[in-house]
């Protein structure tokens, strides 16, 4: 049975920070993976960061793929990581694999702005 406290403060202890990011539910967890703004787009919409979604254009900031940029195909809510298009690697048996990184090491260069809610939110 997952425990999970809306209360929770915070804590130092890396193991409650762990059991607290893996309890919570997908409603919180939606919110935690975010990434950061461009310089472009932080000025526009007056926001440091944001939550990502499917289509968004961004940038890989972090890993042995720096520098590749991409939209975003999927987000893994479980498993908190995010699937970026053009940042495959090929396994030793020729299969190709997709790389699935941390919503952290991006910078969103681009949105998505499809989704009336997305659009028409001027705070996003």
């Amino acid at each position: 049975m997952k425990t999970f406290s809306s209360k929770w403060k915070g804590s130092r202890q890396p193991r409650k920070q762990r059991k607290y990011l893996h309890n919570a539910p997908l409603s919180i967890k939606r919110r935690m993976v975010s990434a950061h703004l461009s310089a472009e787009l932080r000025k526009r919409y007056g926001k440091r960061n944001i939550a990502i979604r499917k289509g968004d254009k961004v940038k890989v900031m972090r890993g042995s793929i720096r520098g590749k940029t991409g939209t975003i195909e999927s987000i893994d809510l479980r498993k908190m990581s995010v699937h970026v298009s053009g940042t495959d690697f090929t396994k030793r048996d020729g299969t190709k694999a997709r790389v699935s990184m941390d919503a952290s090491n991006l910078v969103v260069t681009e949105l998505n702005l499809n989704d009336k809610k997305r659009k028409v939110t001027k705070n996003l």
